[in-house]
């Protein structure tokens, strides 16, 4: 069993475009017709034959919402990417105006922090523990 697609519900697949790519720095892996939406998916620069994120058109849908609301509320990350180092990372996007929920912190022995992708999803970076 593998993970190959992973995703990412949102509801303007613009706005997720120029967070995902112009500021965490992902590539745009494929850009798919469906109906009046679109799906597209995105890789990581160092790995572009690896996982893929789906930027998933469905953040409309009531059941979503409320999902998706839900998580953000009570601060839970809808998903975690790896960085080589969260410190670095986190300084990073801060000088590009990214909103963090949450400062780099050890937790249970991983670094982790915590941004807003304004798109309504919390994403949770995180290091290796063993590359600390």
């Amino acid at each position: 069993m593998k993970i190959k697609l992973e995703s990412v519900s949102i509801s303007d697949v613009d706005k997720a475009l120029a967070f995902y790519v112009e500021v965490l720095g992902f590539v745009k892996k494929r850009d798919m017709p469906l109906g009046d939406a679109r799906l597209v998916t995105l890789v990581s620069a160092d790995e572009p034959d690896g996982a893929e994120l789906l930027l998933e058109p469905n953040g409309e849908h009531p059941a979503t919402r409320t999902y998706k609301r839900a998580l953000y509320d009570e601060g839970i990350p809808l998903t975690a990417f790896l960085v080589d180092n969260v410190e670095s990372e986190y300084a990073r996007l801060k000088a590009q105006g990214v909103s963090f929920r949450a400062e780099p912190a050890l937790c249970n022995g991983t670094m982790t922090a915590v941004l807003d992708d304004t798109c309504g999803n919390l994403i949770m970076i995180y290091q290796a523990a063993d590359e600390q």
